[in-house]
């Protein structure tokens, strides 16, 4: 990773009711090598930070608005994370990075941030903190437990209380992936 890449990264915040159709293909090229799904679709209202190197879109993340909920505190109005992916050719030079650290510049409004890490130490070094706390998917009728293997992170933003990382966490059911 240079310096230089990074600062050639052209970074564009555009949300869901604004990607033509050619840029939606465009996501989805680049987030299905990446994922090796079609995902795109379970995120509409999504706001979507685009990067691009060259004229070639190379890095992309996107937040949606979900509550979050400590304990029985009351839920927390939450930026979460999702398709955080740069094309194959581009990636180990800090273009998700600067992708992430934008995001969070750009969600300071809320009450937290949090995703589903597929690296704990990469978002580690970022400042985000895993949930030591069991995790629960949250039903009209109960809380769900969610599978072991599940992880969360979070990142504290202007507006969060204090946290206790080991108390329960729960989200709302969604379709889809639950977390």
């Amino acid at each position: 990773m240079s310096a230089e890449d990074t600062q050639q990264l052209s970074i564009q915040v555009i949300p869901s009711a604004f990607i033509s159709e050619q840029l939606k293909q465009d996501i989805l090229t680049l987030v299905n090598r990446a994922y090796e799904e079609n995902v795109f679709e379970a995120f509409a209202g999504a706001t979507h930070i685009l990067g691009s190197y060259d004229n070639v879109w190379v890095s992309h993340a996107l937040w949606i608005t979900r509550y979050l909920q400590v304990g029985a505190a009351p839920p927390l109005r939450t930026a979460y994370v999702e398709l955080v992916a740069t094309e194959p050719a581009y990636q180990h030079r800090g273009f998700a990075s600067s992708i992430m650290r934008r995001l969070i510049a750009e969600v300071q409004d809320y009450d937290l941030a949090a995703l589903s890490p597929f690296n704990v130490d990469y978002y580690e070094r970022l400042g985000w903190e895993l949930w030591r706390g069991p995790l629960f998917i949250r039903t009209k009728e109960a809380l769900v437990p969610s599978p072991a293997d599940e992880e969360v992170m979070i990142f504290r933003l202007p507006k969060t209380p204090p946290l206790d990382l080991d108390a329960p966490l729960s989200a709302e059911w969604r379709e889809g992936e639950l977390w």
